[in-house]
């Protein structure tokens, strides 16, 4: 196993939501362009938001579930996106995990995949989980080559999972295995 985690790799912070990202959270759960991502079908409201991020004190083992935030350390910390685990199961020993970065300009410049990255070590070496898992609809390219690039491997797929405006689509189920 490795030592010495840290949540920092390159250019990225995970940590913990804050009050102060309450605003920046309320905007990005309440943008439509994204509620097909979060299967989100109705806005959510601020008090939900703050409510959340006051039970983030709460341990990962209470909530089965935590989001980090992914802050851009060189612009003095600022949120960039949120990483989330979720569906978080001890005894099987695994957990489900989705990422956003919500400004189009950060993407494809390598701070998801060090988010991710940083994540999974968190998950095998301080959660000492066996697998992390996500799912990803089948016209996302850009997640299931984040994904792909970081070793998840597609399982399984989900036929006419998805149901958006335009028509039906399948949803990847993919997972990677705790390497150590």
């Amino acid at each position: 196993m490795k030592s010495g985690f840290s949540f920092t790799k390159n250019n990225i912070q995970l940590r913990a939501p804050e009050p102060e990202d309450i605003d920046l959270l309320y905007e990005w759960e309440n943008d439509p362009t994204i509620w097909e991502l979060s299967n989100t079908l109705v806005p959510i409201s601020r008090l939900t938001i703050e409510q959340f991020i006051q039970d983030s004190r709460l341990d990962i083992y209470q909530t089965k579930q935590f989001r980090y935030m992914i802050d851009l350390i060189s612009n003095k910390k600022k949120a960039i996106g949120t990483i989330d685990l979720f569906d978080f199961d001890p005894f099987h020993k695994r957990v489900g995990v989705g990422i956003l970065i919500k400004d189009v300009s950060q993407r494809r410049i390598g701070y998801a995949s060090d988010a991710l990255s940083v994540l999974i070590d968190y998950c095998f070496q301080v959660l000492c989980l066996h697998q992390v898992y996500c799912n990803i609809s089948n016209d996302n390219q850009a997640s299931l080559n984040l994904f792909q690039k970081i070793g998840f491997v597609i399982t399984g797929e989900k036929k006419d999972w998805i149901q958006n405006r335009e028509k039906w689509k399948n949803e990847f189920f993919l997972q990677l295995i705790n390497p150590y």
